[in-house]
């Protein structure tokens, strides 16, 4: 009856998303960027349904529910946090450059070697994104289908593709909207079911006021804190974001779509926290033994209603697949156009239309590897914002508002901010207090303290490295 429940949402979406695919018309400024034309309910709930994906809510209640509730809500919070600096700073100029990816900025700023250096990073940031939302599909397929944990994962990635290699970002906003308008629906229900059922119960140490979270090394105050900036200021450097800032129908529509992005991310996120807090006096209550599911999963097969059940599932299967399809068509869009340089072409098939349909499959099969690699859903999410955080915010920033920024002063920073991030993850033991299986060399140097330090210390050298060198040098005409 679930599934069912599930499915029958899932195939609404899939039917709502196929719906606009003739309005690409085989352009790919449509297929990318929606036309440039998103009025301001569809380019706030669109950038909200990207920051409110299964990663942030599945890892949102797991990371609560253990750790308290900075650990899990850093995630609403620092994605809010991201959309209100968009709003404040970046949309308005980035809408007005007329660009159809984030790393054409960096092509216009500071010419083609900044471009290929910034554009994998990117993807690779996005790969990661896109791994955490398939880790969510394949658990939720797992706990309530029957199916392994493989298939899936399989069958997230191929609903993911269903709709968007035919519609591109015209299918995706659309379905967005159904997405968010759950999402909401679906917190404020299960906050209000597990008030009235069994009362909210806040472990001692662990809720919003507890500051000891954000204060105390021992609380997880550095993770927590790593947390906030790495989705606060690196989701800015943000391809599915930024996306949705070109795609506004003008420079004021995606400024006001990122701040009211911000606030429904925060009512949908925060609720979902409390829960969490509340979870594990209800599991004890009930005599309910979690597992390995996450802890939404749990709460929700042991003790919500069908209805609310269905509500608050298809909510986190369309936020996989909003979110995932956000990635893959932004990847997508950036190997085929800033990496392999493919252009529209005069008349005939717009070429850069097509490559960017090609990218998509591979794209989606590395992420699913991942998936598979690194089953965790909110460790995912902050690592793949901390990959951009760490080398090109900088660039981006000074790069908007600083005359002395140029080119050498911009791969100095990325190359320097990266590395200095790379260096790091393969000697921590722990990512955001879970254990590093991705790549970690063994070393007494580095113990489980040091993790959510690299997330500050990365950008730092990226800043140091730009201006230093950008001082250094005489500036550089702008590319033409």
């Amino acid at each position: 009856m679930i599934m069912l429940g599930v499915a029958a949402f899932i195939t609404l979406q899939i039917a709502v998303g196929m719906s606009f695919v003739r309005r690409v018309r085989g352009r790919s400024v449509n297929f990318i960027v929606a036309g440039r034309g998103l009025i301001l309910p569809l380019a706030a709930t669109a950038l909200m349904a990207q920051a409110v994906d299964s990663n942030a809510t599945l890892g949102n209640t797991d990371l609560t529910a253990q750790f308290g509730f900075w650990a899990g809500a850093s995630l609403p919070i620092g994605l809010a946090i991201c959309l209100f600096l968009t709003g404040a700073f970046f949309a308005k100029p980035l809408n007005g450059m007329g660009l159809m990816t984030l790393p054409d900025f960096y092509a216009r700023r500071y010419g083609r070697s900044v471009e290929i250096l910034a554009a994998p990073i990117m993807v690779l940031s996005f790969t990661i994104l896109l791994a955490g939302n398939l880790v969510a599909g394949g658990y939720l397929f797992e706990t309530f289908l029957g199916t392994s944990y493989l298939e899936g994962v399989l069958l997230v990635a191929l609903l993911m593709l269903l709709y968007t290699l035919p519609g591109g970002l015209l299918s995706v906003v659309y379905t967005d909207f159904l997405q968010a308008t759950l999402a909401l629906v679906g917190s404020i229900a299960l906050i209000v079911f597990v008030a009235f059922d069994f009362g909210i119960s806040i472990p001692h140490g662990m809720g919003p006021f507890d500051l000891a979270q954000l204060s105390k090394p021992a609380d997880g105050a550095y993770v927590n804190w790593a947390t906030l900036l790495s989705l606060g200021l690196g989701d800015i450097v943000a391809l599915d974001f930024m996306e949705r800032v070109f795609a506004a129908e003008s420079p004021d529509t995606a400024r006001r779509a990122c701040f009211l992005g911000g606030i429904g991310t925060l009512a949908i996120g925060v609720p979902f926290s409390i829960v969490a807090l509340s979870s594990g006096s209800i599991f004890e209550r009930l005599g309910i033994h979690r597992g390995d599911a996450p802890v939404l999963y749990a709460l929700l097969k042991g003790t919500a209603p069908i209805p609310l059940t269905i509500i608050v599932l298809s909510a986190i299967v369309a936020a996989s697949l909003s979110t995932g399809t956000g990635a893959v068509l932004a990847m997508s869009s950036v190997c085929a156009r800033n990496i392999f340089q493919v252009r529209r072409g005069e008349g005939g098939r717009d070429r850069l239309l097509l490559a960017t349909r090609l990218a998509m499959v591979p794209i989606a099969a590395l992420s699913a590897l991942i998936a598979l690699r690194v089953p965790q859903t909110g460790v995912l999410l902050t690592l793949a914002f901390d990959v951009v955080l760490a080398g090109l915010l900088v660039p981006l920033v000074l790069g908007l508002y600083w005359s002395r920024a140029n080119a050498p002063a911009a791969l100095a920073s990325i190359a320097a901010g990266s590395l200095t991030r790379l260096f790091f993850f393969v000697f921590t033991p722990t990512i955001y207090g879970e254990k590093n299986t991705l790549l970690y060399f063994p070393n007494h140097v580095f113990s489980p303290a040091f993790d959510g330090l690299p997330t500050v210390l990365s950008p730092f050298v990226s800043l140091v490295a730009f201006v230093a060198v950008a001082l250094a040098t005489r500036r550089q005409p702008l590319p033409t």
